[in-house]
């Protein structure tokens, strides 16, 4: 019987099929988990493109389609801009599906207060997509934390910076800081590797450049934190390194402790592709990754097929709505210290939420 269970297969859909909702398209059409595949977008052109690719049952630029099909279990939502992630997972919970949301969680924090709330009225399963825990080499780090080989950690670093041109593509969509786009993942995976700790205090300060005229976001958003252990985080994250820059994404990570250090070169600088017509680049240097044929290389298939296990067998999922919210609230701190240079308390004091209101307001 527990052997019928683990085979049973589930209808699935995903909405928005861009970058991102085309990678778990194509994942959830290899597997057998999935018994039919739905998919929604807007774009007819890119609509018609993910069909061909994954051959689903139903294809339809209106994601209500998806809300009203009772057979539909499981909803991956990939949407942008970001202001459409609240609304459409609220449809989608309330109707009784298990969610993976994209970050942001949400836009406004009440807004994802709604939708944990309604999670658990639901009985239904509800993470966000913070695929870097499906990154080999940050679940080396967990595990190094955990079975105690550094010791009691004392600092955490991460560097990530990104591309101009992919840079520019996410921050024309949506008036969010690097915080918020980028080290919102960095954030995500340090706070994982460093439980129980919780932070309870932020230090940030942002850097203007290229990026200000376009929508007025910094150029990259350097923070402190501080974990209720002492435990110091140092988050760096920008998009504006030069258009011919020969990868996606560059990351750096040293984790230092008591008894060790921990040097994690997440540049993507080991493989390279030299052509007489690009020149020098790196392949497979994006942050969610990509389908090679037969294999994923990277952390967003593992990902999605994770969340569909969790569904079938009853687990958790790897990421919690309320540690999503945690992030959150991170990474508003630090738009908040950046812009009054001053550190913030964490959880957010009402006098820090209404000098976020004052900001939005202007």
């Amino acid at each position: 019987m527990k052997i019928e269970e683990r085979m049973r297969q589930v209808e699935v859909a995903v909405i928005g099929t861009g970058w991102c909702g085309g990678i778990r398209a194509e994942t959830l059409s290899r597997s057998a988990l999935v018994d039919k595949l739905h998919i929604c977008e807007i774009r007819p052109e890119r609509l018609q493109e993910v069909k061909e690719l994954t051959n689903p049952a139903t294809a339809t630029d209106d994601y209500m389609d998806i809300v009203k099909n009772p057979a539909i279990e499981v909803v991956y939502i990939s949407t942008t801009p970001e202001q459409s992630h609240y609304p459409i997972a609220r449809d989608c919970i309330k109707a009784g599906k298990n969610v993976l949301l994209e970050k942001p969680l949400a836009l406004e924090l009440s807004e994802a207060d709604e939708l944990i709330a309604l999670s658990k009225e639901k009985g239904v399963k509800f993470t966000i997509g913070y695929s870097q825990r499906f990154n080999p080499k940050i679940a080396y780090a967990k595990k190094s934390i955990a079975n105690g080989t550094l010791g009691k950690v004392v600092n955490v670093m991460v560097s990530r910076h990104l591309s101009r041109n992919l840079g520019k593509k996410i921050a024309n969509r949506v008036k969010l800081s690097p915080a918020a786009m980028e080290s919102t993942h960095d954030l995500d995976f340090v706070f994982w590797l460093l439980a129980p700790a919780k932070p309870v205090r932020v230090y940030s300060q942002g850097a203007y450049g290229y990026m200000k005229d376009l929508n007025g976001s910094y150029d990259c958003m350097w923070s402190t934190v501080t974990m209720d252990d002492g435990t110091l985080v140092v988050i760096g994250g920008g998009w504006n390194l030069p258009p011919s820059f020969p990868n996606y994404c560059g990351t750096w990570i040293e984790i230092t402790g008591t008894d060790g250090a921990l040097i994690l070169d997440d540049t993507s600088r080991d493989n390279w592709m030299n052509t007489v017509k690009d020149g020098t680049y790196f392949p497979m240097s994006t942050m969610p990754g990509e389908q090679v044929d037969h294999a994923f290389a990277g952390q967003m298939g593992p990902e999605t097929l994770h969340f569909l296990e969790a569904v079938l067998l009853d687990t958790e999922v790897m990421v919690s709505p309320e540690h999503a919210r945690t992030v959150m609230e991170a990474y508003t701190g630090a738009d908040i210290s950046a812009e009054t240079n001053e550190p913030v308390g964490l959880p957010l004091s009402n006098h820090s939420l209404a000098i976020l209101a004052d900001l939005k307001g202007h």
